[in-house]
């Protein structure tokens, strides 16, 4: 991206220099400093998580600001908060996907670059109510990670745990069958898995079980369950987004054979760096 100016959050300082200042008053808001030279041609590079809520308005307030002197911008925002509540699945639930699209173009974004996009489920380029987004995945990365360094260039086979991210398996690869049923009683928003199953043979095979995303390690502990019943060997688990909530990296590691992801977001079991 030569001759386009690159603008970087804090947030991105693992990876690259930070050149836009954020700060907080002491309500708490946030307190946003771009630079004083700014092209035409922008490039802002900003997680929108962890803490998304407070991520997403540093992102909105920053990119409002960039708008009012360049008139192309592209962000890229490895996972894209609140992506999660793409379909509406009972009367009077918010579809955030939609506008948290819709306030990212309302504050200057002309694309989105971002790495397996929950609601898209496919690489490439696509629009959603109005902007441009190109879902790059990591899927290649991480096969290869664990070909090199966990099964050492033995066989194995990639799995999906359901086929929202069958995609990420490539053309050898099979998935399972997940089924969730109705939300779980209490304050979170979680659907239960009611069934899982898997239709191909994996009897003494290695097997790398591959998903866009690990938040509370549900779906992938269940996976693990019926990979391990269907008699598979070694069994490695990863995804492009790992969120480790509550006690899900231990127990995943306590299940697995091998646990990683990228670094999407920054963790302890990041081990592929999706910017190379």
């Amino acid at each position: 991206m030569d001759g386009i100016t690159k603008l970087v959050s804090l947030n991105f300082s693992d990876l690259m220099e930070p050149n836009i200042e954020i700060k907080h008053f002491p309500d708490g808001e946030n307190y946003i400093k771009l630079p004083e030279k700014i092209g035409e041609e922008i490039v802002v590079y900003h997680r929108l998580y962890p803490e998304p809520d407070n991520s997403l308005i540093q992102a909105i307030l920053m990119l409002r600001g960039i708008s009012e002197k360049s008139k192309k911008i592209t962000l890229i925002a490895p996972y894209l908060s609140y992506s999660r509540q793409d379909k509406i699945w009972e009367n009077g639930e918010v579809l955030s996907s939609k506008y948290i699209c819709e306030m990212l173009l309302w504050a200057g974004v002309k694309k989105l670059i971002t790495y397996d996009c929950h609601f898209i489920k496919k690489e490439g380029r696509f629009k959603y109510w109005g902007l441009e987004i190109e879902n790059r995945t990591l899927s290649g990365k991480l096969i290869e990670y664990a070909k090199e360094n966990i099964f050492k260039n033995k066989k194995f086979q990639v799995v999906s745990p359901d086929l929202g991210s069958k995609y990420m398996v490539g053309n050898k690869g099979n998935s399972m069958k997940k089924t969730r049923g109705q939300y779980a009683d209490g304050k979170e928003a979680r659907r239960e898995i009611s069934e899982m199953n898997i239709d191909f043979e994996l009897k003494e095979k290695n097997v790398l079980i591959i998903d866009d995303m690990i938040a509370g390690g549900g779906t992938m502990l269940k996976g693990i369950e019926k990979l391990r019943e269907a008699g598979a060997e070694k069994i490695a688990c990863c995804a492009t987004h790992g969120f480790f909530l509550k006690e899900s990296y231990k127990k995943l590691s306590e299940k697995s054979d091998y646990l990683f992801v990228s670094n999407t977001i920054p963790n302890k079991a990041s081990k592929v760096n999706f910017m190379e």
